[in-house]
């Protein structure tokens, strides 16, 4: 009876997160500075023609903005989530290899030097030179912790360590050679921002985030035996090195690709994966699409309050995930001691 209650409360989990997601995407489109009036929008929308302001406004600002918090937020949530599988290590990110020190060194270095021009289609130079310091990373890492039998997860986090201390050191010394006037932007691409114009500035990072995502997900099932051991995993018949490799890859991918756009957006990664395991037990399938829930939601919640707290002024969202998931990570820090 105790275990159908507790599968029964796992499954009711699964249909809250999806209740809230499709709640978070209805609801706060319509939240900002700006009151939007539905009716008009639903008018001009169900003719096919975009001739208001208000309907300018939704489809132009509100919408892309809040898909592209959507889709960060549950980037960042399900490849904690597998990090954190992988390297057995409860207190990974996906952050913990490197892949935003990587994304800032390039994001910086187009920032601060406005001649490169290396922007392809609706993809900017900063979006560009993210993914490709993100991508020169990953490879470091890869061969550095690759061996026979599969990678090495204690050669990879160390790996990720010490190449995040080199960007940090590459980082200080861009801020140093970059003009007064730019380090106002170079700041505010480290807080984090959700600012987008259009859907087009997502069509790229939606393909590889959702590509990345598909390499997690067929992992899936892999990662429940992974979490109890590696022997054990292998005992069982689980190819635990390419389970490692499509984790390894599709987080990477992912995370370079939402990073590239929106900067590091710290504490999602961490704790959602925490609180989704709290409710819906430690079954890798469930917990997956629970983050990818749970962690669109919570950056669209974050995002929207960015945007209202000092209305028409806005907070970077990053500063916002951070003062919430802050106290979360100490609470998540005692329960493990």
């Amino acid at each position: 009876m105790k275990a159908k209650l507790q599968s029964e409360r796992r499954h009711f989990g699964l249909y809250l997160y999806a209740a809230l997601a499709l709640l978070s995407l209805l609801i706060f489109p319509f939240v900002g500075a700006e009151d939007l009036c539905l009716r008009t929008i639903w008018s001009d929308l169900s003719q096919g023609r975009v001739s208001q302001v208000d309907t300018e406004i939704f489809v132009s600002l509100r919408l892309p903005r809040v898909l592209l918090a959507f889709l960060t937020g549950a980037v960042l949530a399900v490849c904690g989530n597998a990090f954190q599988v992988i390297l057995r290590n409860p207190l990974a990110t996906p952050y913990t290899l490197g892949v935003t020190g990587g994304a800032a060194v390039g994001a910086y270095l187009a920032i601060a030097f406005p001649a490169l021009n290396l922007s392809l289609g609706t993809v900017t130079t900063v979006q560009f030179m993210a993914m490709a310091g993100s991508a020169l990373i990953v490879f470091l890492i890869y061969v550095a912790s690759r061996k026979r039998t599969g990678i090495s997860t204690h050669t990879m986090l160390l790996a990720g360590v010490t190449i995040s201390i080199i960007c940090g050191a590459l980082i200080l010394l861009i801020r140093y050679l970059t003009k007064p006037g730019l380090l106002v932007s170079l700041d505010r691409w480290t807080m984090g921002q959700l600012d987008t114009v259009g859907f087009e500035s997502l069509y790229a990072v939606a393909a590889l985030s959702l590509l990345g995502l598909l390499f997690i997900a067929l992992s899936a099932r892999g990662l429940n035996h992974i979490s109890l051991g590696e022997d054990l995993a292998m005992g069982h018949g689980v190819d635990v090195a390419r389970v490692q490799k499509l984790c390894f890859i599709g987080g990477s991918l992912a995370t370079a690709s939402v990073v590239s756009v929106a900067g590091p957006i710290g504490f999602i990664g961490l704790i959602v994966p925490h609180a989704v395991r709290k409710i819906s037990g430690f079954h890798n399938q469930r917990v997956l699409l629970g983050c990818f829930f749970v962690g669109g939601a919570f950056l669209v919640i974050c995002d929207a309050v960015a945007r209202t707290l000092l209305a028409p002024s806005e907070i970077p969202v990053g500063v916002i995930s951070a003062l919430i998931g802050g106290p979360c990570f100490v609470y998540v820090l005692l329960k493990l001691h």
